[in-house]
């Protein structure tokens, strides 16, 4: 029996950044991850806000940014563009196209420099409840061991098995588990560098199709859809896709990723006795784009600090409600708010969405952000209006 304060099962930006701050307070860390590489393979597009990672205290590394975003280019059906780029308009919620292979390594060694132990190629086979914490069962290369720990966090993803296990609920339900896939992929052509590329409507039912740009001629090229919203596969979406577009003509992809994206907003409980949730695990995704490195991250933050003096004080429910708390407060504002506004986009059809796209040919911005564009929206649409005049 191995014995520590903490552990964290997923290696994710979610959990590294968890066990990062757990044992930066002191507790004793063991930080679990089933795969034999950390960060592959990537399930994401790999988009982040600058204005996040500070937040977050991380500093950005030319190791695992590939591109600066330079603005954003939205396109409805009929192919009408919308372009918000800097040499425009200001863009104060600007971000990083990440290398995630290369990023989740960096967050797994911060948290290893802050004192976390790894085990990489551990695969957690059970858990059980025990009067103070959890046993904790891994198998790794045909070798069987037993963890014990006070506090458990599950960050192992939206399919994760460790908050199921321990009887909490899963985060999304079936209806808000959106299906996505992607290409990495070269020969990319683009209209303006540096620009990410969203296209609406009926290619991606429920969801989008993004192009974010990687550098030179590279790109991810991907979509989500809602899967009870569409006559197709996700994958034979994409690849209608790539066949009419014409910056993809010579594309050829180099790799395929493939997963599920909570977009229900946060689970009802992320923890228990002994238990916190947090990252996808825990439904901390931005509804409106999917994108969950920072909230993910922010809510693993958040359960490491609580785990550090929970394991001074007292580990029990009681305690723990403080992470709930914490997470709430940072999280709630965002989640709530776009899931409104992916609600309404939802109840669009292509013409509609095609009308916003003419109306928006004539509007000026002072700045982008998504909140900017939304303020937007309902400026110029009486439905977005009746649905979304609460959101400023």
């Amino acid at each position: 029996m191995i014995e520590t304060d903490v552990i964290v099962v997923g290696a994710g930006p979610a959990g590294s950044s968890a066990a990062k701050h757990a044992a930066l307070g002191g507790a004793k860390v063991i930080l679990i991850d089933k795969k034999s590489e950390i960060g592959s393979p990537k399930r994401c597009a790999e988009g982040v806000s600058i204005e996040g990672l500070k937040k977050l205290g991380i500093e950005p590394s030319p190791r695992w940014i590939t591109k600066k975003i330079e603005g954003v280019r939205i396109q409805t059906p009929d192919g009408t563009d919308v372009w918000l780029t800097e040499d425009q308009v200001k863009i104060p919620e600007a971000g990083y196209i990440l290398e995630r292979k290369v990023f989740d390594k960096h967050m797994a060694m911060d948290a290893a420099r802050a004192g976390a132990e790894i085990r990489i190629k551990t695969l957690v086979t059970a858990i059980d409840k025990i009067d103070n914490g959890f046993t904790v069962e891994t198998e790794s290369m045909g070798k069987k061991e037993t963890f014990k720990c006070k506090i458990l966090i599950a960050a192992d993803g939206p399919e994760g098995h460790v908050a199921r296990w321990a009887g909490l609920r899963p985060a999304a339900k079936a209806k808000e588990m959106e299906s996505g896939v992607q290409y990495e992929m070269c020969n990319v052509e683009f209209e303006k560098p540096g620009v990410i590329e969203f296209y609406l409507g009926s290619c991606a039912p429920g969801g989008y199709v993004w192009i974010f740009p990687k550098g030179d001629d590279i790109a991810n090229v991907g979509l989500a859809i809602l899967p009870h919203k569409a006559d197709k596969t996700a994958i034979e979406y994409l690849d209608d896709f790539v066949a009419k577009s014409p910056y993809l003509k010579n594309a050829q992809a180099v790799e395929i990723n493939v997963g599920g994206d909570p977009v229900g907003g946060m689970t009802k409980k992320l923890y228990d006795d002994n238990i916190m949730v947090c990252g996808d695990a825990a439904g901390q995704v931005n509804p409106l784009t999917g994108g969950g490195i920072i909230s993910g991250m922010t809510g693993g933050m958040c359960a490491g600090k609580v785990a550090a003096q929970a394991i001074k004080e007292d580990c029990s429910k009681k305690y723990l409600k403080l992470y709930d708390e914490m997470a709430h407060e940072e999280l709630d504002h965002e989640i709530k708010r776009y899931k409104k506004v992916q609600e309404y986009l939802l109840t669009l059809s292509d013409d509609e969405l095609d009308d916003i796209a003419h109306a928006f040919e004539g509007e000026s911005f002072e700045k982008i952000s998504t909140t900017e564009i939304v303020k937007k929206l309902i400026k110029i649409s009486p439905k977005a209006l009746l649905k979304l005049g609460k959101f400023v």
